[in-house]
């Protein structure tokens, strides 16, 4: 009996299968570059553990409870009204009242039926760095006739006495600007990702002698006002305001 001839076109599909099991065999195709070793690789049974550190959306506002009630666990557990009392006894010019602000800051108005802010703005950021800035200003005004430290609120270091900010040294400044980085930030100012020490001590110098050269009388000497100055400065900062 004659075999029977097979077509071409049937090793044509047995290669196509042969070629799409071998495919299917492989393992999957190596993910982005962005991810990086998870610290849990190294605990038994979890090598090969990757994380995805790839930004997905750019970062948002706090929301604005929360933010506050931060204001309000930093600046020494004021109520909201005590909070206020205190920044219009200041004479910082900086608040008003907090009916001024609730709007700007995203809280609803339901006595005129103004919705909540659900979206972060430019104006929310900037409402909520000038609160910070009137509390620093509040904050140091309390403090510094606080004698000793351990009762003080934010400014819970010695002040150096001189405010020539020639004769202050980065040693000397940074045991208070880590107390304070840690108060606002969480975490000690020698993790941080930048040179974030210098820069701060450069902003104190800059309001140091700035306040000395005026001449003019102010509510704080210059040394003060330099480390009021960072205090806004880290009142202000991403890592405080945003997620």
């Amino acid at each position: 009996m004659k075999p029977t001839q097979q077509h071409p076109r049937a090793y044509t599909c047995v290669a196509l299968a042969a070629l799409c099991l071998a495919a299917c065999t492989k393992g999957p195709m190596a993910g982005p570059a962005s991810t990086a070793p998870d610290p849990s690789s190294t605990l038994p049974g979890h090598g090969g553990t990757a994380v995805d550190t790839s930004r997905k959306e750019g970062p948002r506002l706090l929301a604005s409870e929360t933010l506050l009630r931060s204001y309000v666990s930093v600046f020494g557990a004021l109520a909201p009204l005590e909070a206020q009392r205190v920044l219009l006894a200041s004479g910082s010019a900086l608040f008003d009242t907090w009916n001024d602000y609730l709007g700007a800051l995203g809280f609803p108005d339901y006595r005129v039926d103004l919705p909540r802010n659900a979206q972060t703005n430019a104006l929310m950021v900037a409402t909520f760095e000038r609160v910070g800035a009137a509390l620093c200003d509040a904050a140091m005004q309390r403090d510094k006739v606080v004698a000793t430290a351990a009762q003080r609120a934010v400014f819970d270091f010695d002040l150096p006495a001189d405010p020539s900010p020639s004769k202050l040294t980065v040693a000397q400044f940074t045991p208070g600007f880590d107390s304070l980085h840690r108060l606002f930030l969480g975490y000690p100012a020698a993790l941080a990702p930048t040179d974030r020490t210098n820069r701060f001590f450069a902003l104190y110098q800059t309001t140091v002698a700035a306040h000395a050269a005026a001449g003019v009388p102010t509510r704080f000497k210059p040394n003060e006002a330099g480390w009021s100055a960072v205090c806004q400065g880290l009142s202000r900062h991403p890592e405080f305001h945003f997620y």
